[in-house]
């Protein structure tokens, strides 16, 4: 069976409320993640508590994705 990831989503800055979501796959440093509908970039990843099972739990740090649009 493959792994779960439930992860701890939190903003730095405080701008947002994070969030704690299922994936399937491990977030890494640099990945980009939609919170509701805002893009985050990812800054830091590591584990909470060891692996139960099927479930992985994460802490990943985020800040707001830059927009490609800047000029």
């Amino acid at each position: 069976m493959a792994a779960i990831y439930k992860v701890s989503y939190v903003v730095s800055g405080g701008e947002h409320p994070g969030a704690i979501l299922n994936t399937d796959h491990r977030p890494k440093k640099g990945d980009v993640v939609k919170l509701g509908r805002k893009p985050f970039q990812v800054i830091e990843v590591f584990d909470l508590i060891p692996p139960r099972g099927e479930f992985r739990y994460l802490h990943a740090t985020v800040k707001p994705a830059e927009s490609k649009n800047s000029s």
